[in-house]
């Protein structure tokens, strides 16, 4: 069975909105090849609609590793408003959202990692099916903007891992704890 991973890069105060505007001066080659070391090891992403819509604007036209990866790797949408998908190897989930994501955790072997998609952060919080959450803290604080847990419910989490870079962003990684 798959684990369901979040993997998020947020400021200090929380937000997740737009990290392309953001999360530049933070980043360097170690964290990046740490981030793609935890792509390329995953068997699926899955997305909101808008992330889908953002990434699959991006995406497709790249060359390199990444994008060979970003462009082949399975993906899933949640969306009650597409009526399909058209980047490579993209699948469309309708319906019970909670149903249809632990059926997905069945298919896979590894992990399932969820980029961006907020919304579907918490949807899939309520439901108790994230097993890890992967947050790139940047130390920033932007003081407006959506934030990943907003409105989420009360939830205590477990330090798996933790790394500070020199630009000073940390990884944290967390696994919810079943109360």
């Amino acid at each position: 069975m798959s684990k369901l991973q979040v993997a998020e890069f947020l400021t200090l105060d929380g937000v997740m909105e737009a990290p392309d505007q953001w999360n530049g001066p933070f980043l360097n080659e170690e964290m990046g090849m740490e981030i793609g070391g935890n792509l390329f090891q995953c068997d699926a992403l899955l997305y909101g609609r808008r992330t889908y819509e953002e990434m699959a604007a991006a995406w497709p036209e790249r060359t390199g590793d990444m994008a060979d990866r970003f462009n082949s790797i399975p993906k899933f949408v949640v969306s009650t408003t597409l009526q399909e998908v058209t980047w490579n190897n993209s699948r469309l989930i309708k319906g019970n959202i909670a149903e249809e994501v632990s059926k997905l955790k069945q298919q896979f072997g590894q992990n399932i990692v969820i980029l961006g998609s907020g919304d579907l952060v918490r949807t899939l919080m309520h439901h108790h099916l994230i097993d890890e959450y992967a947050l790139v803290v940047c130390p920033l604080i932007l003081g407006k903007g959506k934030r990943l847990f907003q409105d989420a419910s009360r939830t205590t989490l477990r330090l798996v891992t933790s790394k500070a870079y020199t630009t000073g962003a940390v990884w944290l990684s967390y696994q919810p704890i079943k109360e």
